[in-house]
This record gives structure tokens, C-alpha cells and sequence, in this order.
């Protein structure tokens, strides 16, 4: 399983289901996330809470997303906050000290990953972003085209992606998580958006069904092509301080880290 910063896919579990944590975790999925908020109904909202705390002391694993609703908020970080606990989505996160309140509650190895879903959200994304404690940003496409009346998840949302692949760099933290493909069985769709993402600088994408997840994390992946290339730039770096020429084309300092950065997605070393 990758660590918390080069997690591709981010698969979600209704957390009043516990017979399918596990088959989650056995999917391939990088992250598995435990969800409180949108995938259970209202009247089972105090069981998926209990279920999942209890799964979570007991030796289980997962990243929650909790409610944001007041009141019940603190209820979902206070029942799940066990030891298998990797981490806690915050939906509608559209402040820094929406975010503070959250990891207050947490032991200092737990971090927050604000879900960027609403117009205010958005307008607060450096903000968020920077807040201490959080591990990375994650967009909320469906409720964010909701709320605005966008149609269409091209395009359409390319501006706001761009801005929080952008606030997550300025921020110094984990490249953002892309929103979820809602087509489930149409394998096209879900290649081209998670291609779409990797190359506007996205580092991840949630996943909401098991079959999703190889396709995500063979997005993510650098190709064999770019890991020769890679390597190749590394390899003749070693040789030639300064810039160099490689194939027709100039290599300086910022093409050679980007190819250390390709090796170290493959767990490569680059030296």
C-alpha cells in the first residue's frame, strides 16, 4: 500500500456496511475510505458510526469522512478516532478554522483532507490549504457542479482543478485528489478522466465501486515510455553537469527532477 502522499486511488465503503471493509482493503485500492456522510442514509447515520469505530479499534484500517453537520461532526472524530484511524475527509471544508477544529480532536499523526466542494470552498482554497494538519486537498466535483449549475465535468472544471492543483503546490503538500467517474461500467470514461487528472497535475482520484480502482491506479502509474525516458535523463545527468542535450531536446534542472519525481512514483531509485 503507498503512503499517505502517493495514494492513487481512494476507494469509498458505506460505513454501515462492515462486511465490506475488508473486501475494500482487497481490491487494490491505496486508500480505503469509511464513509459516514453521503453513502448512508439518515436514519442509519448513529450505526455506521458505531460500526465503523468498532471495525477501526478492533485492527481495522481506513480514512472517515465524517459528517459536517453541526453537532454530529464532532460525534463521527470522537467515535472513530482509534488506532487503525489513516485520516479524516471533511465535507463542505470552507475554512482554515473549520479545518482546526477537526484536527484539534485528532492525535498529531492523523491528518485532514479537506473535501473542496462548494463556491465558498473554493474562494477559501489557499486557506485550506495551508491550514496545519492537513495531508491533501480533495474535489468534490458532483456537489460543486451541483451547486454552481455546471454542466459537465470536462472542461467545464478545468479552471478549478487547475486552482487546486495550484493552491496544493503553493501549500507545500500532497498533489490533490480528483473527483469520482459516476459511470461505473464504462471503462472509457473512467481512463479518460483519470488521464485528464494525472495531467493537469492531480495525484489521485476517488473511486466508488472496486472495479474502478486497477484503472485508477494504471492511470496514476508512469508509463514504461516515461520510465525510460527517465531514466535515461538521470542517467546522463550523472555524466554531464549543467544542461544538457538529450534526443533533440534541452534537459536542465527542472526536466531532471521531473524525471527523478517519475522514478519515484515507480519506487525507483533515481542515484
Amino acid at each position: 500500500m503507498s503512503g499517505p502522499a502517493t495514494a492513487r486511488s481512494y476507494l469509498f465503503v458505506p460505513g454501515n456496511r462492515p462486511e465490506r471493509f475488508q473486501k475494500a482493503h482487497q481490491s487494490g485500492a491505496d486508500r480505503v475510505i469509511l464513509d459516514l456522510e453521503d453513502a448512508v442514509a439518515e436514519a442509519d447515520k448513529d450505526a455506521a458510526r458505531q460500526k465503523v469505530g468498532e471495525y477501526l479499534q478492533a485492527g481495522g484500517t481506513g480514512i472517515v469522512r465524517i459528517n459536517a453537520t453541526e453537532g454530529r461532526w464532532l460525534a463521527d472524530v470522537l467515535a472513530c478516532n482509534q488506532p487503525g484511524l489513516q485520516g479524516v475527509i471533511l465535507p463542505k471544508s470552507e475554512s482554515a478554522a473549520a479545518v482546526a477544529r477537526v484536527v484539534e480532536q485528532l492525535p498529531a499523526t492523523v491528518r485532514v483532507l479537506p473535501l473542496i466542494e462548494t463556491a465558498r470552498g473554493m474562494k477559501q482554497l489557499d486557506e485550506i490549504a495551508m491550514a496545519p494538519g492537513v495531508e491533501r486537498l480533495v474535489f468534490g466535483t458532483v456537489d460543486f457542479r451541483t451547486e454552481l449549475g455546471i454542466e459537465g465535468d470536462d472542461e467545464e472544471l478545468l479552471y478549478f482543478r487547475s486552482m487546486l492543483v495550484l493552491a496544493s503546490k503553493a501549500a507545500r503538500i500532497a498533489a490533490p485528489v480528483d473527483g469520482v467517474t459516476v459511470a461505473i461500467q464504462d471503462a472509457d470514461e473512467l481512463q479518460r478522466a483519470s488521464v485528464r487528472a494525472r495531467r493537469l497535475g492531480f495525484g489521485a482520484k476517488l473511486c466508488i465501486h472496486p472495479s474502478q480502482v486497477e484503472g485508477v491506479n494504471q492511470a496514476f502509474r508512469p508509463s514504461a515510455q516515461q520510465l525510460a525516458w527517465a531514466e535515461k535523463v538521470v542517467g546522463m545527468a550523472r555524466t554531464s553537469p549543467g544542461a544538457f542535450q538529450l534526443d533533440g531536446e534541452m534537459v536542465d534542472a527542472p526536466v531532471i527532477a521531473r524525471a527523478v519525481d517519475l522514478l519515484r512514483q515507480a519506487g525507483r531509485p533515481a542515484g
